[in-house]
């Protein structure tokens, strides 16, 4: 691995931004720059498939970064990791699996993996700990995704210990804010119900259909925060141990219901379905570790967040309703 002496400081450094044409891809590609770091390469999936193990190895090579942020993954809400859960533990697996290979055998001096909340065990006591990952199987609807996303802090640990390679594991609670997907095949649920409330307005529809029946509670993060936390992590964090990013914040989402249709201006009933499933219980994380080992704090007042998301959506219906994987 490359001689940590001979590493440039943060600023000069090259980075090499997976999945930074996404959501939270192009955060962090504005706090890197807020940072100061100019030489930031974000090649997009047409460019490079890192599902094949030799053209992420190629892509690798030719980039030759001093630091790599992976975020590069497939995503969907609880119906789409009810319907295609093999893809999605597969696809995540391989892009893990393979990025945290290539980085390795180009020398690459460090790599941020950002993993994902849906990891934590299905009744986890909160706010969840990161000494609790193991505690149990994660909730079903969520798990194939989950375990993938796992697997790769196994990875970077394992590396770490028999090469030497210095690898950081992440894991931000639930993300929103502008440039979120809002199309219904891939979108989570704040995106969800902003799309739902906004169309039922403009449609003077009488009521609108939420999944469950509101007693599960999330934890938001806005996008901007948690972009903050990845580069700061890159900067300054350098141990083996996962590290969660939170905003200390757990909502019902019966209350998330209720602000987003005051937001929007919806004022008609909502139906619960309680024959589909809620997801995990409960969800909110201790975000003690981060603030302790790189300063991380989120500032992102939640109301405010969620009207620039909503200003966003409706600025920019056609690209927020686009299918983006």
């Amino acid at each position: 691995m490359t001689d940590p002496s001979l590493i440039p400081p943060f600023e000069n450094q090259r980075v090499l931004v997976t999945g930074g044409t996404g959501f939270l891809g192009q955060a962090v590609r504005a706090a890197l720059a807020a940072r100061g770091v100019t030489d930031v390469l974000a090649p997009s999936s047409s460019e490079v498939d890192l599902l094949d193990r030799a053209a992420a190895d190629r892509a690798m090579a030719d980039a030759a970064p001093d630091c790599v942020i992976h975020l590069a993954a497939r995503v969907g809400g609880i119906g789409a990791n009810m319907s295609a859960p093999a893809s999605l533990y597969l696809d995540n697996l391989l892009l893990g699996t393979n990025t945290i290979e290539a980085a390795r055998n180009a020398g690459v001096a460090k790599i941020v993996v950002v993993g994902t909340i849906c990891s934590y065990p299905k009744h986890t006591p909160v706010p969840f700990q990161e000494t609790s990952l193991w505690m149990g199987y994660p909730e079903e609807t969520n798990a194939p995704y989950g375990i993938a996303k796992l697997a790769q802090l196994t990875h970077l640990q394992a590396n770490r210990a028999q090469y030497g390679q210095r690898g950081v594991y992440l894991m931000p609670t639930n993300l929103y804010g502008p440039g979120d997907k809002f199309h219904p095949d891939v979108s989570h649920v704040i995106p969800a119900l902003i799309r739902k409330c906004v169309l039922a307005r403009e449609s003077n529809a009488e009521e609108i259909e939420v999944w469950g029946t509101g007693a599960a509670s999330r934890e938001f993060l806005y996008v901007d925060d948690a972009a903050a936390g990845i580069v700061a992590a890159a900067e300054h964090y350098d141990g083996p141990e996962p590290v969660n990013l939170g905003a200390n914040r757990e909502l019902l989402v019966k209350e998330l219901v209720e602000i987003v249709t005051e937001l929007t201006g919806f004022e008609g009933r909502i139906r619960w379905d309680e024959t589909k499933p809620d997801g995990q219980p409960r969800r909110c994380v201790d975000a003690s570790r981060a603030r302790e080992l790189f300063g991380f704090s989120a500032t992102t007042d939640f109301r405010e967040g969620l009207e620039k998301t909503i200003r966003w959506y409706d600025a920019n219906r056609e690209l927020a309703e686009s299918r983006r994987s």
